[in-house]
Formats: structure tokens, sequence, C-alpha cells
């Protein structure tokens, strides 16, 4: 059996105008995340975590934001391809442990509810996944409530290896 580990990092601004999409849910804020895509920085960070673990690039080398097919995409679109690249190479999911880093708003309370929409996009149980939250304590650009980062590291087994 042989087993990896992945790190993802992901940043966006934040906006007004925009819907804040985190873990795979919209959360009701007056500013919203600005990517190419729904600008979920935390599944994106999943995936660069996912795809770095394979040993399969970056999300930019699969997705590229000059690439109109990924303009304003559901997330949990590019996590479940995500999933399925890892898959192709016989890889699984064992845990994910992730951290967002965002001032307001807290999201304390849709924890759970992120966990078990990305837990269904994967195909994996919700138990794998860790999601905790911080702020920089009013610090820098995520502290002026400018922007959105989240953290990502998984464990992928493949048992034939």
């Amino acid at each position: 059996m042989k087993i990896r580990t992945g790190f993802g990092f992901d940043v966006h601004k934040l906006k007004l105008g925009e819907e804040f999409m985190l873990g795979g849910i919209k959360i009701e804020y007056y500013k919203g995340s600005k990517g190419h895509s729904d600008g979920d920085t935390l599944i994106h960070a999943i995936c660069d975590a996912l795809l770095g673990a394979a040993n399969l690039r970056d999300i930019g080398y699969h997705f590229p934001d000059n690439d109109s097919t990924y303009k304003n995409i559901d997330s949990k679109i590019l996590l479940k391809k995500t999933v399925e690249l890892i898959r192709e190479k016989k890889w699984e999911i064992s845990n994910i442990d992730s951290t967002i880093v965002l001032q307001k708003p807290k999201v304390k309370k849709h924890v759970e509810q992120m966990k078990e929409v990305l837990a269904k996009t994967m195909s994996i149980p919700v138990e794998d996944i860790s999601i905790k939250a911080t702020t920089t304590e009013k610090l820098g650009y995520i502290g002026k409530e400018n922007g959105i980062a989240a953290y990502a590291n998984v464990l992928i087994i493949n048992e034939n290896k």
C-alpha cells in the first residue's frame, strides 16, 4: 500500500455584489468571493491538495482560468472531476483537514452542512472531512474583510502499490 499527502492553498478577493460560495454552499453575506469560477476558496484548496498528492499538477492546469468552459462554474463540479482524476490513478481519499481564514462572516454554523455537501460530492464519509475556521485578528487584507484564504491537507491511499 502506498500513502501520499497533499497540501493546497487558495485565496480570493471579497467583493460587493458577488455570491459567497464556500464549501459547496451559498452563505448569505453582503460580499462574495470573486473568481473565474464561483470562487469557492475551500473547494479550490481541496482540489489542489488532492491533485498534488496524486502528482497530477494543480487546479489551474486542469481547469484554467482563461478557459470560458469554467467561467462561473460550480466548484463542486471541479471537485468531482478532481476526484475522478485521482481515482483513475487508483488513489482513494483517506481524510481531508482544512482551515478557512476569514474575518467575516463567521462560518462556524455552516461547517456541518459544508462537510455533508463535500462528502457527497467526493463520495467519502463525512467523518473523513475536517473543516476549521480562524480569523487574522483584523490584520492584513483578510482582517480588513477584503479577502478569504483556505488551506487543505489530504491523505490519499493506493492499496495496489
